[in-house]
C-alpha cells in the first residue's frame, strides 16, 4: 500500500511540475549576447559613405560625411548584453550594464563620424560616436504581439520614443537545427520588405512568437538572430521563467513621443550610406542603425 501511495504522489508531483512549465513558458526573461564584429561592419559603413561623398561630390550637394580615428586598432569584435522581458502579449528588450566590456580599444581605437553641410534647423550640426549609433545603454525595445505594433526608446543627442507597426518578416524553414541555451532551435531565414536578409534559430519549447532586436512572426521564441549584413549576432545565454508580466513603467514620460517616419524625415539623412535617397532607404538605414 505504501509502495502504491508513493507511486501516485510521484506522478502528481511530476504532472503538476510539468503543468508549472507549460504555464511559465510564456512568461520569463532570456539574457542575450549582441556581438558586433567591429572592425568588418566599420570597413563597410566607412565604404559605403565613401561611395556616397563622391556621389554628393558630383552632384554638386552637401551634406558629407566624414570619418576619423584609426580602424587598425579597433577590436574585431565587442559584446553588449541585453535582457528580453516576455510574456504571451509582449516583450520588452533592455540593455544590462556590463563594465568589463569594452567596446572602443583606447582613445586611439576610437572611430566617429561627423556630419558637415546640409540644414539642421535649430540644431545645428550633429557630431555621433559610432558606439552612440551602435546601440547605446538607453535603448529599449517594446513589442506589442497582439496590436502587432512596437515602441523604441533610443538616444542620439536626446532621447526619443519611436512608434510603428511591426514590419512583417518572411521566413523561409530548413531543416538545420542546433541548440542555443539548452533549447533545441529550429534555422529559419528571412527578408524584411527592404531585402534585410536575417537568419533565426526558434523553439516550439518557448512559445511566445517574438525576440531579440524586434523579431518576431515565428512559432516560438527566437534565441538567435544573425545579421549578415550588418555583422551583427544574438545569441540566448539563460532563460529563467516566472509568472510576471512584462513590466509597463520602462517609458521616460519626459521624452518626445514620434513615428518612424516623422523620425526618418528629421534624421534620415544623417543615416546615409551612400544609398538611393527616398522615405524607404532613410527608414530601413534607422532601422538597421537605432534597432539591430
Amino acid at each position: 500500500m505504501t509502495r502504491i501511495l508513493f507511486a501516485l504522489l510521484t506522478l502528481f508531483v511530476i504532472h503538476d511540475s510539468q503543468a508549472q512549465y507549460a504555464y511559465f513558458a510564456t512568461h520569463g526573461k532570456i539574457s542575450f549576447e549582441k556581438i558586433t564584429y567591429t572592425r568588418a561592419r566599420m570597413r563597410d559603413l566607412m565604404a559605403n559613405m565613401d561611395a556616397g561623398n563622391n556621389a554628393g561630390r558630383r552632384q554638386g550637394g552637401g551634406g558629407m560625411m566624414r570619418m576619423g580615428g584609426n580602424l587598425d586598432n579597433m577590436p574585431e569584435s565587442s559584446t553588449q548584453y541585453f535582457e528580453l522581458t516576455f510574456d504571451e502579449k509582449q516583450s520588452l528588450m533592455t540593455a544590462v550594464e556590463d563594465n568589463s566590456n569594452q567596446t572602443g580599444g583606447g582613445p586611439s581605437g576610437r572611430v566617429t563620424m561627423g556630419v558637415s553641410g546640409g540644414n539642421r534647423g535649430s540644431r545645428g550640426g550633429m557630431n555621433m560616436s559610432m558606439r552612440r549609433m551602435g546601440g547605446n545603454n538607453s535603448k529599449v525595445l517594446y513589442q506589442n504581439l497582439k496590436d502587432q505594433t512596437a515602441e523604441i526608446q533610443v538616444e542620439i543627442d536626446e532621447k526619443y520614443i519611436l512608434n510603428d507597426s511591426l514590419s512583417p518578416i518572411t521566413w523561409r524553414f530548413t531543416n538545420e537545427y542546433r541548440t542555443i541555451a539548452g533549447y533545441e532551435c529550429r534555422r529559419v531565414n528571412g527578408a524584411t520588405p527592404d531585402s534585410l536578409y536575417l537568419i533565426a534559430y526558434y523553439t516550439d519549447q518557448i512559445p511566445v512568437s517574438t525576440g531579440p532586436a524586434l523579431s518576431h512572426g515565428l512559432p516560438g521564441m527566437i534565441m538567435g538572430l544573425v545579421i549578415p549584413e550588418m555583422h551583427i549576432h544574438y545569441w540566448a545565454t539563460k532563460v529563467t521563467y516566472s509568472n510576471e508580466l512584462v513590466p509597463t513603467n520602462w517609458k521616460d514620460k519626459k521624452v518626445k513621443s514620434m513615428g518612424v517616419n516623422e523620425f526618418s524625415e528629421s534624421f534620415g539623412r544623417f543615416f546615409s550610406r551612400g544609398r538611393e535617397d527616398n522615405n524607404t532607404s532613410n527608414k530601413r538605414l534607422i532601422l538597421e542603425q537605432l534597432i539591430y
